[in-house]
């Protein structure tokens, strides 16, 4: 088993823009993630299995909903301090990272900002311990880019809601314990609700067959008339507006993210490139080689710097969903061309799990399409800038 040799890129120095908390929460995941995670991802992901076993360990580091204030079970550290976490977890797999997202941003972010103080005292600490794993429920088998298009919908019958609908493409689905599911009500009202394992009528069936995070447990909602107690309304925000802020905090972490799945896709050209001997010299020497590696790491540092200034922006609470849009969707592309790139710099060995470049790559494929695609956002910052929406 090959050990984990990861050194950090920082061209320019983002270090120095970092707190002493900052470095210390960065030096604990990644440490965790070179123990706990890089040992065994490589087996998971070929077996197309979710490594249950690290939910335990991902709780005990801080990961799920490292933002959330200490009283509700939370780490209660800054957004960069998230971002980081999330840089490192995904610089181990995108995957574990996916849980973690889920986790934190789309489930303990919108009981912890719309739920009532119950719901908060409930469900949080239980999901920051990760004796809880919980999902959400937005994606739609007919409605994708367009949620607000959505047919799941509940029904008020007195002393409960009674729930219809499917969503499909959930992470973490097939093994949560509770799900943050977004349904209309008889008016057309989007809402969220908490819907709890065991529930009559609700099943989570697991989506098989993929090519691409295969150490990340995917499945779908289904509810079929399940009776939902009226308490588990989320009674702080409704309309399209509350799960989209909920995407803007996730897409945060998966631009940080990304970033990690690039450094790790350096790294390795980097340390293989040194250590390839071709024509009597390592293939580091070769003007070709050089430029690739070049080119990666003058992206990685752009990206760095990037989601450094938006983690700021977040922390003043001056962030926009349009900037969020433009770090997750630079991030990813940046990570997938790297990861594009090495792969080539490997020769066949790059396809082999020997390496982590090629299921880095296939999870990336992932990334770009989820929380919004490449193109939605591009529209997105296209409308921001112009003014004027061309979604419809």
């Amino acid at each position: 088993m090959a050990s984990d040799l990861f050194e950090s890129p920082d061209y320019y120095g983002v270090d120095d823009l970092l707190s002493e908390e900052h470095k210390l929460v960065r030096a604990a995941t990644r440490d965790w993630v070179k123990k706990e995670v890089s040992p065994i991802i490589e087996d998971y992901a070929q077996r197309a299995a979710f490594p249950t076993q690290l939910i335990k360990g991902l709780a005990d580091v801080g990961a799920f909903g490292p933002y959330i204030p200490a009283e509700y079970g939370g780490a209660g550290l800054d957004q960069i301090s998230y971002g980081l976490m999330m840089q490192e977890i995904e610089r181990g797999d995108s995957g574990v990272r996916s849980t973690c997202s889920v986790q934190s941003s789309l489930v303990m972010f919108p009981i912890y900002a719309y739920g009532s103080e119950e719901q908060k005292q409930k469900f949080l600490p239980k999901l920051a311990s990760g004796e809880f794993l919980g999902s959400f429920g937005l994606t739609e088998p007919n409605f994708g880019s367009n949620p607000s298009g959505m047919i799941t919908n509940f029904k008020d019958m007195g002393d409960h809601y009674l729930l219809n609908g499917a969503k499909m493409w959930i992470s973490n689905a097939p093994f949560a314990d509770v799900a943050v599911v977004w349904a209309k009500n008889e008016e057309g009202r989007i809402h969220g609700i908490i819907v709890e394992r065991g529930m009559e009528g609700f099943t989570t069936p697991e989506t098989h067959n993929k090519w691409s995070l295969r150490a990340s447990a995917t499945g779908e909602l289904v509810f079929d008339n399940v009776k939902v107690p009226k308490e588990n309304l989320l009674p702080g925000r409704s309309g399209l507006g509350a799960p989209l802020s909920c995407l803007d905090s996730a897409r945060y972490g998966i631009a940080w993210g990304a970033v990690g799945a690039a450094m790790d896709c350096y790294d390795t050209a980097l340390r293989y490139a040194k250590e390839r001997i071709q024509f009597d010299r390592p293939i580091a020497g070769f003007q070709l080689q050089q430029k690739k590696l070049a080119e990666m790491i003058t992206e990685i540092t752009k990206a760095q710097l990037m989601v450094w200034r938006l983690g700021t922006l977040k922390n003043e609470g001056k962030a926009s969903t349009a900037q969020i849009s433009m770090a997750k969707r630079n991030s990813v592309e940046i990570a997938l061309k790297i990861a594009r790139e090495a792969r080539q710099m490997l020769g066949g060995m790059g396809i082999t799990g020997d390496y982590s470049i090629m299921r880095h790559m296939m999870n990336l494929e992932s990334v770009v399409t989820y929380e919004g695609t490449h193109d939605i956002h591009l529209l997105i910052t296209g409308m921001d800038v112009t003014g004027i929406p061309a979604f419809k």
